[in-house]
């Protein structure tokens, strides 16, 4: 039992195949979510599954998942997961090694002729990355009941096409509401997208929790005026009470040092002429910090920041918060399991916290739940340049396949 491995050279190929879906010239991805790209990246992994012999369905927000039955098979599966959507200059292992290592663990347990006690689910989680829709992790979100099945659907894009819409015409809106089943425990692998594990020279990443996040859209209101007439004391520029907002962002990060973080990704303004002043501004916010309580008091110092600025300036200042979650403990035994495998196999690990959100951020307020990272190069992801090594690679699906075997059972 402690011998069966994975096959790694198949497991680079399935990621390497993957990645040619949406395909950039500077050798990343780019696969939004529920684009046509993305319908062809979840028809290949329906395909792959069901040669391995897996029962596939896919819920009302277009979560997958594919079933490996179970010797006992009305049990709560032993789920595994991640998503297959990018950044738009995104990377080859963001998500999607998460989601093929389930497939490898299927394939190797089919290829060892292992039947486990309980079912066993591998799930594309939908919308994880959040950047072509809002909210982030909307799939997972929805299947824990963070969020409603309809105001999912609802969402819209820069363009105006809503989620539902999208799931229907690539085919994937299915019947099910999402969740309402018990899952027995879930495990996720994936990339630290940090720089820790690759400094140390350490293989895995045992994950003991998640830090809190808070999302914001901003949209600062003034008036347009002529650029070239409008004195400077009388303007209400909406663009440099953006600016000093965007300031306090930074600032609040750094007076929270070392372990808060905040950025500001997305900004925008009206009628962006270059001899009007800006009417309006918007920018996105996200602030991320692994104490709930602090998570709150940068929360209020953001809030308070923007109305004063607003208030001294003549602006308005609309505060949407699109998404939040808070700080995540993982299960004590899903921790123990990853360790104890990681041990087992011999691969160098240490405990750490994951600096990102991830689906199994919502599925933990579910089932018992843990996370296993590996070392990406340079600690970098959401790039074209995201990279990790085909050794690292399959000794996080090792400790994946043996994490998953502890809970689900050997018949």
């Amino acid at each position: 039992m402690e011998d069966l491995r994975i096959d790694s050279d198949r497991l680079w190929a399935s990621l390497m195949e993957m990645a040619r879906i949406g395909a950039t010239p500077a050798g990343g991805v780019c696969r939004l979510a529920l684009t046509d790209l993305a319908r062809e990246s979840r028809d290949l992994f329906i395909a792959w599954c069901e040669e391995a012999g897996c029962a596939t369905h896919f819920d009302a927000v277009g979560n997958i998942f594919a079933r490996r039955a179970g010797a006992d098979d009305a049990r709560a599966p032993v789920m595994t997961g991640s998503h297959l959507d990018t950044q738009p200059t995104g990377g080859k292992f963001d998500g999607a090694y998460g989601v093929i290592a389930g497939l490898e663990v299927v394939r190797t347990l089919n290829e060892h002729g292992i039947q486990t006690v309980a079912p066993l689910e591998v799930a594309v989680w939908t919308n994880e990355e959040g950047c072509r829709f809002t909210p982030s992790m909307a799939g997972s979100g929805a299947f824990a009941g963070v969020y409603d099945l309809d105001h999912v659907l609802a969402r819209r894009d820069e363009s105006g096409v809503s989620i539902g819409a999208e799931l229907t015409r690539i085919g994937y809106a299915g019947d099910a509401r999402p969740g309402a089943r018990p899952v027995a425990a879930y495990f996720e692998a994936h990339i630290e997208q940090g720089p820790v594990l690759e400094a140390e020279n350490t293989i895995i990443g045992v994950v003991t929790g998640g830090q809190g996040k808070r999302s914001y859209e901003v949209t600062v209101s003034g008036q347009e005026a002529h650029a070239g007439t409008t004195p400077m004391a009388v303007r209400r520029d909406a663009l440099q009470g953006a600016v000093r907002m965007i300031a306090e962002v930074d600032r609040i990060a750094h007076d929270h040092a070392p372990q808060a973080v905040a950025t500001v990704g997305m900004v925008s303004t009206k009628p962006n002429s270059r001899n009007t002043i800006p009417g309006t501004a918007f920018f996105s916010a996200d602030m991320r910090h692994p104490d709930r309580g602090i998570l709150d008091a940068m929360d209020a110092e953001f809030r308070r920041a923007c109305d004063d600025i607003a208030r001294a300036s003549g602006l308005g200042a609309d505060i949407v918060e699109v998404s939040r979650y808070q700080p995540v403990a993982f299960d004590e035994t899903c921790i123990a399991a990853v360790r104890a495998a990681a041990g087992r196999l011999g691969y160098s690990h240490r405990d750490i916290v994951s600096g990102a959100g991830h689906d199994a951020c919502y599925l933990a307020r579910v089932a018992p739940t843990g996370m296993i990272f590996i070392p990406c190069e340079n600690g970098v992801s959401h790039a074209e340049i995201e990279n990790a090594t085909a050794a690292d690679v399959a000794a996080g699906c090792n400790v994946l396949l043996h994490a998953m075997l502890e809970f689900a059972g050997r018949h």
